[in-house]
């Protein structure tokens, strides 16, 4: 590993906004400047809608990390709750340099409100086009 090398972790919890990052997390794992992550939750890990980290798998990347953020409920408060903790705990772990996010949903706003109160850098990609979130 490089002496300057970034780490970067990329959060995703749907099929939709993996779709989108897929080329920039590609783009930045096969860079010699950046160590990448991925933080997968939500519905990637319900098998009501695909079980769709096995797609994340199958792309090739090595570093992912599932926290299953709505194994104890499915109220929003309690998954906003518990996908601030699972993240938090990833972050004290790994201590990466930015994170990167897609979108409006829950996990979208739990991360940004764990990296704010851990100091760390966030990039937001697209997101509230239309709700205003």
């Amino acid at each position: 590993m490089l002496k300057n090398k970034k780490k970067i972790t990329f959060l995703t919890g749907t099929r939709a906004d993996f779709g989108k990052l897929k080329s920039l997390i590609s783009i930045t794992d096969n860079s010699k400047l950046f160590e990448v992550d991925i933080f997968v939750t939500g519905m990637h890990l319900k098998r009501k809608y695909g079980y769709t980290i096995d797609e994340i798998k199958k792309s090739g990347f090595k570093n992912i990390y599932s926290f299953n953020n709505s194994k104890t409920s499915l109220k929003m408060d309690t998954i906003l709750a518990n996908t601030i903790r699972g993240f938090s705990e990833y972050v004290y772990a790994t201590k990466p340099d930015l994170i990167i996010v897609h979108g409006d949903r829950i996990e979208t706003l739990a991360c940004a409100v764990s990296c704010s109160l851990n100091n760390i850098k966030i990039g937001h990609i697209e997101g509230g086009e239309l709700s205003g979130t």
